[in-house]
């Protein structure tokens, strides 16, 4: 399986969902919480292209985006695929 990265708070219902989904696909993951880790925050800016809200998904080298585009690959069935990689 890929290595998953997901950068997230822990107030945030879309981060919580998109733990969920993972979850349910049996797929581990590592979690940055930004509240824990404020200082990753540029960090996760730079990877995810000046994405700023949480979630922001890394499956392998893939920067996936949000809650909703991963809820997307999953309707659309590629995301088992790509977790497999």
């Amino acid at each position: 399986m890929q290595p998953i990265e997901i950068y997230t708070s822990p107030l945030c219902g879309f981060c919580h969902a998109a733990k969920r989904l993972l979850s349910a696909k049996g797929a581990s993951f590592a979690e940055i919480d930004l509240s824990r880790e404020p200082q990753r925050r540029a960090e996760m800016r730079s990877r995810a292209n000046g994405g700023h809200t949480v979630p922001q998904i890394f499956i392998g080298d893939l920067h996936v985006g949000g809650c909703d585009e991963l809820h997307a690959l999953d309707r659309a069935g590629k995301l088992d695929q790509l977790l497999k990689g």
